[in-house]
């Protein structure tokens, strides 16, 4: 009985030594980049920004108002753009269609002070990944309004169940709800490290790298990655990131097998709860989910073989 309790103290002790270890890098990287987030929002640059994005707005078939919808998701958080989208919507005449648009915006590019940051701490660099993620958003939402409109789908008014009301922060109470944010950030990693290494033990993480491992081949990744991209397509990038960075200084993913999953995760990441909010505006998973799993997995493929046949060229310039 004393060995049985020794061994959980020690598995306890790891766990709390790998939940902190892994929150700690992800910690460093948010709470700047929330007060820098929070500073452009004091000085109006993302309402400026929301009148740049206006006519790219009217070229997706969206109202110009909503510009300031994606803004505020992107330099913040998808719950901002939701509530903005809350009190926007009931003076809009809008489609189904067109919310599924929207959100398909919102949910490949959205947090992206927050997300960039910690995608390049994962050695993932900073500029492939940001055009990856703005113009994914704006072809992926072209295509849904083409489609949409082409099989005339979706265009019943828009029915959504989210309401909000807009309730004013002050400082100090701005500040206790981003600790309330980091301190669930803690717990949800803990929760994961927790699940991970309970699959490991039943053998679910071996046989989930058995059935991935040839697929994720596909997408310029091994093995070692089917953990991390799981997580992160089911989760998020805050997390599946942390776990990505804790493996990429382990050494156990390459600088290019990194950038491959964090390229995917771009386009497609929480695919659970980030899904979930969106459907409560009153998207369709047709475009939300479906089509993004599908999108993703196009884009990534091509990226891998673009830059394949890009490096063999160059070998081949170098040879000669």
């Amino acid at each position: 009985m004393s060995n049985v309790n020794q061994k959980l103290k020690r598995h306890a002790s790891a766990l709390w030594r790998d939940t902190w270890q892994t929150s700690w890098v992800l910690i460093k990287v948010v709470i700047p980049v929330i007060i820098i987030t929070k500073a452009l929002d004091e000085f109006g640059f993302i309402e400026q920004l929301s009148y740049l994005l206006a006519p790219l707005m009217n070229l997706l078939g969206l109202p110009g108002e909503f510009g300031l919808v994606w803004a505020s998701a992107i330099f913040t958080t998808l719950y901002a753009g939701m509530a903005i989208f809350a009190s926007l919507a009931p003076t809009l005449d809008i489609t189904t269609a067109q919310v599924t648009v929207l959100c398909s915006l919102m949910l490949i590019a959205h947090s992206l002070p927050i997300e960039l940051t910690i995608s390049k701490k994962t050695g993932a660099p900073f500029t492939p990944i940001f055009l990856l993620r703005v113009i994914g958003a704006l072809v992926y939402g072209f295509f849904l309004n083409w489609f949409f409109k082409f099989f005339d789908l979706l265009q019943e008014p828009a029915t959504y169940y989210f309401k909000v009301d807009t309730i004013e922060q002050n400082l100090g109470e701005w500040c206790i709800s981003q600790l309330i944010n980091v301190l669930l950030i803690i717990g949800v990693i803990f929760l994961i490290l927790l699940l991970v290494r309970i699959l490991k033990a039943t053998g679910v993480i071996q046989i989930l790298e058995k059935i991935l491992g040839p697929v994720l081949c596909c997408f310029g990744m091994s093995k070692n990655a089917a953990p991390v991209t799981v997580v992160g397509m089911l989760l998020g990038i805050g997390y599946g990131g942390a776990m990505i960075i804790k493996e990429t200084s382990s050494g156990k993913l390459g600088r290019r097998e990194t950038f491959f999953a964090m390229a995917l995760l771009a386009l497609c990441h929480s695919l659970v709860e980030d899904t979930l909010l969106m459907l409560s505006l009153g998207a369709s998973l047709i475009g939300i989910l479906w089509g993004r799993i599908l999108f993703a997995l196009l884009v990534s493929y091509c990226l891998v073989h673009l830059l394949n046949v890009f490096d063999r060229k160059r070998h081949m310039n170098m040879k000669y």
